[in-house]
């Protein structure tokens, strides 16, 4: 049974993912049984298995789980020369809690059935339900530690066994990002030879530089009549019902910093948005956690605290359809409106 054990986890630390952004996890676990004291077995015995998640998105369930659980050595009965081994396979409902960017609680609740090699003392195979709870700490994108407890309840006469668990988690299977929308070129209109050279407009930004009061404006950036800028596009896009920012969204927050330092008069309110998936009070708070940790990345890049406010709108403001998983996409966004 060792070796089966092991071989089990040797295949599974080989089957790294690339992004934190996944469909499976994958956890080989080892532990131990705690059983009641009228079951006629050892109080105390180790147990190996394995478990395999199934993620959920855009579900109150994070995950489905799926797995199985052995005694690694023989348990004895008690006052009698036999023994047995004891095999549990279960599926649970799990629930994601997030602390930080790298730690977690989750709860969990099931059910599943436990075989015993040899029947004696009055255990006999059968059903049983759980539930459990416990913390996960993620190591990098591709690995995490996973410690749990489970109180298991035999259906037939009301056994108990507490169950605790080390695993170690690995994901796999990347979730496809939706293809980029690619925007029909302008048509090409004949223009007639220019009498006088157009007036420059050096930032872009659709004011010509003679009235620009504002110049060097971020590209992609809403202004006002004058050039200076009311609002920008932070390009953040949280996962559903997270508010870490992934370093992949690093680039624009830097620009923007940077632009808020060359620019001392400026100031900016950081409004962070929400889809429609969860309560309004909630997404309410939410929103608030996502400008929040915005404004802690700027103060990062040292943007002075006083010249950056966060607000939150829920999903009070939503740019897209909630429909779809694209547009709830666009909809968990966050946008600085500029003062001046």
């Amino acid at each position: 049974m060792k070796k089966i054990l092991l071989s089990t986890v040797a295949c599974a630390t080989m089957m790294l993912a690339a992004n934190s952004n996944y469909k499976y996890e994958i956890t080989p676990t080892f532990g131990g049984a705690l059983t009641e004291g009228n079951l006629g077995l050892d109080r105390n015995y180790a147990n190996g298995g394995l478990s395999l998640g199934f993620n959920q998105f855009d579900s109150f369930i994070d995950q489905v789980e799926l797995g199985f659980l052995r005694s690694i050595e023989d348990v004895d009965y008690e006052g009698t020369n036999s023994d047995t081994g004891i095999t549990r396979i279960f599926t649970n409902l799990v629930k994601e809690y997030e602390l930080t960017s790298d730690v977690s609680l989750y709860t969990l609740v099931g059910a599943g059935v436990e075989i015993f090699d040899t029947e004696d003392n009055g255990n006999q195979d059968g059903i049983f339900g759980e539930y459990g709870a416990g913390v996960k700490y993620k190591v990098a994108d591709n690995f995490a530690l996973k410690f749990d407890v489970r109180h298991l309840i035999e259906a037939d006469h009301g056994d108990n066994n507490l169950l605790y668990n080390v695993g170690f988690a690995i994901p796999f299977g990347e979730v496809s990002k939706p293809a980029p929308v690619v925007e029909a070129p302008a048509p090409v209109v004949a223009k007639p030879a220019p009498v006088a050279q157009a007036p420059k407009d050096s930032d872009g930004d659709g004011v010509i530089d003679s009235l620009d009061e504002c110049p060097n404006t971020m590209a992609k950036a809403k202004v006002d009549s004058v050039g200076c800028m009311t609002l920008v596009n932070l390009n953040i896009n949280f996962d559903t019902d997270k508010s870490v920012i992934k370093d992949s969204y690093n680039t624009r927050i830097v620009e923007f910093a940077n632009m808020m330092k060359a620019n001392p008069k400026l100031k900016a309110t950081i409004a962070a948005h929400t889809d429609s998936v969860g309560s309004d009070a909630y997404n309410q708070k939410l929103s608030e956690r996502r400008a929040a940790s915005t404004v802690e990345a700027l103060k990062a890049l040292k943007v002075d605290p006083s010249k950056i406010t966060a607000t939150g709108y829920g999903e009070t403001k939503p740019v897209a359809t909630n429909t779809t998983a694209e547009g709830r996409a666009e909809n968990r966004r966050v946008e600085a409106i500029m003062v001046k």
